[in-house]
């Protein structure tokens, strides 16, 4: 049901680094970009994630209550790409297990402060 989610951005060349950086682990890649944003999308396809400069031309900030989660295959995973996270300089919204044990989960707020969550089912 979902095609894309975007994220603002303040810096877009900061964020291009760091989802490079961060999605590289799972193998995901950008798929479409001009000076204004950057899309990137899993090699299996599937829904894409953009970070975008806001068009209306005021600053980026992060939604009271918004949330993108990005699942993964194992808790492992989870575990990589949100320690992954903290070294690129995200900030720690924590990780464990959560909704009645039945999944894992690792929070964090990007650069730009929006909140991201990679997650698998346990």
């Amino acid at each position: 049901m979902i095609g894309y989610a975007t994220l603002g951005t303040n810096n877009l060349e900061q964020a291009r680094s760091f989802y490079d950086n961060l999605f590289n682990i799972i193998g995901a890649k950008r798929s479409g970009e001009s000076d204004r944003h950057t899309l990137w999308q899993a090699p299996s396809g599937g829904p894409k994630l953009g970070v975008y400069i806001p068009f209306d031309g005021h600053p980026a900030t992060a939604g009271n209550g918004s949330m993108v989660g990005i699942h993964v295959e194992t808790k492992e995973m989870v575990d990589a790409l949100h320690a992954k996270a903290l070294e690129l300089g995200a900030t720690d919204e924590g990780n464990g297990l959560r909704v009645d044990g039945k999944y894992y989960m690792g929070y964090f707020r990007d650069l730009d402060g929006n909140k991201l969550n990679f997650f698998t089912v346990v």
